[in-house]
Formats: structure tokens, sequence, C-alpha cells
């Protein structure tokens, strides 16, 4: 089945496994207690042993697997042999059995580029669909903003409460924002602050584009993803399932100012 699927659903089908195999090796390092936490840059930048070998995990099993694709990673790449245990070379078979969107069905390995994100795993492809979670929307007419839990700000908070909201939800991580839109408990994604990078949105970029959503710069400006580009979304983030232009009509005109695309 897998040499017959086109490059795109292997990638997602090995992504996935991947995945699922990074939520292991994190439980593992949990449950042993030690988390081996180190600097990066500063106090407000840690590393962990978790983070350490999912990104060996991550990068070396794809790497593997997909030679020619571009891997850009948060942490070093890694360098050395890695122990077996830490690779995944399977894929899920749910995810191969489905047709490649037409529009995807030419990529070449070299032409594409990978990223995996730990816990539920949730994928989707532009044109197929999201998988691994039920869609649901807000109530018309309901603003409830979800921003961020440990990076706030002036800037941040003053454009929060330019889209009046009902209520304000205070979650970590952009993955974990991006499921407040897609489950129905958030309507918006707001984050005025050049706080977060390329591998924080670019997975849940995808599953939103996928069933619909909009995911910019609070500029209205999309993300480009290629090896090119810099890493940081210094324009902000701001996403939405439906009615994303009504949010981008709001942010002051002091916010744009104050975060350059």
């Amino acid at each position: 089945m897998a040499s017959s699927s086109g490059v795109l659903m292997r990638l997602v089908a090995s992504a996935y496994a991947i995945a699922d195999k990074a939520g292991l090796i994190v439980r593992k390092v949990m449950a042993g207690g030690d988390l081996g936490i180190v600097e990066k840059c500063g106090a407000n930048d840690l590393q962990t042993k978790a983070d350490r070998l999912v990104q060996m995990s991550i990068c070396s099993s794809l790497a593997r697997k997909f030679p020619k694709v571009t891997i850009i990673a948060e942490e070093d790449l890694p360098s050395q042999e890695l122990d077996e245990d830490l690779l995944e070379d399977g894929q899920c078979e749910e995810i191969l059995k489905k047709a490649c969107p037409q529009q995807y069905a030419a990529i070449k390995e070299e032409e594409a580029g990978a990223d995996a994100v730990l816990g539920r795993t949730i994928w989707g492809v532009l044109g197929l669909g999201a998988f691994g979670f039920q869609l649901k929307e807000m109530p018309a007419g309901k603003h409830i903003i979800t921003t961020t839990r440990s990076h706030s700000s002036k800037l941040v908070n003053d454009c929060v409460s330019a889209m009046n909201p009902d209520s304000v939800v205070r979650v970590g991580g952009a993955g974990n924002k991006i499921i407040q839109l897609v489950e129905g408990k958030a309507s918006a994604y707001v984050f005025a602050s050049p706080g977060c990078k390329k591998w924080d949105t670019c997975a849940p970029e995808a599953i939103l584009h996928a069933v619909g959503g909009k995911l910019t710069d609070i500029h209205g400006n999309f993300f480009q993803y290629n090896k090119e580009v810099k890493h940081m979304n210094s324009g902000g983030v701001l996403a939405a399932l439906r009615n994303h232009e009504y949010y981008a009509s709001r942010v002051p005109e002091a916010v744009k100012q104050a975060l350059v695309p």
C-alpha cells in the first residue's frame, strides 16, 4: 500500500506514526521523574530531556524514510546515530488508504517540508479534511478569544480587548489554541506579539485550513513555510474558524504599527 501512495500521503502517514512515538517518549520521561531541564537562552527559554529526545526521534525518523525532505526544527538537528528504540519506521495505514488531493498528487519528496506535533494525534490535508477530533463551531454572535497563558503584554491585552470578547480563554501552545477553535470552545485566536515561531504554527495552520478556517499574522498576511523564511512570526498570530475578516478589522492600528511582519 505504501509504495503506491503519493509522497504527501506517505509523509503524513509517517508523521502520524512518529508523533505517536514522540508521545510515548514524553510520557516515559515524565514517568521517570528526571526532566533534565536546561536553559537555552535564559530562564524563560527552557528545554527538557523530553524536548531533546523527541526532537531527535522526529527528525531522524523522518530523515531516514524521506532523505530529500527539508526538516526545519526548533532544537539543533541530531548529528549522531540514534538508538533504534527512538526511531519509528511505521506508517498509519488508515491515512495511506485515503486518496491524495489532486493538487498534491505530483509533489516530489524534495518539495515537501515536515513537522510533527505531540499529544493527541490530529492530522489534516488541505482538500481532504482534518481528522482525529469532532469539528464544532461557536454559536453565531458569540465572541470567545483564546490567547497566550504565559506571554501576556499590554500589546496582547489591548488587541484582545479590542475584539470586545464575551470571555477570554488562556491556554498554552499554538496547537492547543487551534484545537479550541475547531472544537467550538473559542471563536478566534489572538496573539499580538512576535513570540511564536513557524514550527509553532505550521501544523495547527494545516489543520485549521483543512476545515475551512484561516490563520494569518495580525496584518492578515499568510505565513510562508520554506527553508529561506525567518523562523519568528514577528507579525503576531490571528486565527479563526469562521469570520476571520471580522476579527482582523478590529485589530487596533497601534498594534499593527508595533508588529512588523
